[in-house]
């Protein structure tokens, strides 16, 4: 882990692209989500809650992913989300466009053509 924490502009394009990324492996409520990016990424980022709930509502929209009500365990009823077939699709493509950008945006910063 580095000395200062990612810069969140880095990641902030690609939110969406995370969150159905973990809601692939399963169902999860919102700070589970955070708790996940943070072990992930060894501390180094932090995906802050208002964050998140932007980008739930995002998806929610788009159809990519569904939110519903669990159990009531200590402390409350959480808010479930879950994928769906337009998220996996949804997913996919991004998860495509985003190696495609991470081997053109090594060549870039390397200065070294075709080296893949």
């Amino acid at each position: 882990m580095g000395d200062t924490p990612i810069s969140s502009d880095l990641i902030r394009g690609h939110i969406d692209t995370i969150v159905l990324g973990l809601l692939s492996a399963r169902d999860r409520y919102g700070y589970d989500i955070c708790r996940q990016v943070a072990l992930l990424s060894d501390d180094e980022y932090e995906l802050k809650e208002p964050t998140l709930y932007s980008a739930a509502r995002r998806l929610e929209r788009q159809g990519a992913i569904r939110s519903y009500w669990g159990e009531e365990s200590q402390g409350g009823r959480r808010k479930y989300y879950a994928i769906t077939a337009e998220g996996r699709a949804i997913y996919e493509r991004n998860l495509e466009d985003w190696k495609r950008a991470r081997r053109l945006i090594d060549r870039l910063v390397s200065g070294e053509a075709g080296k893949e």
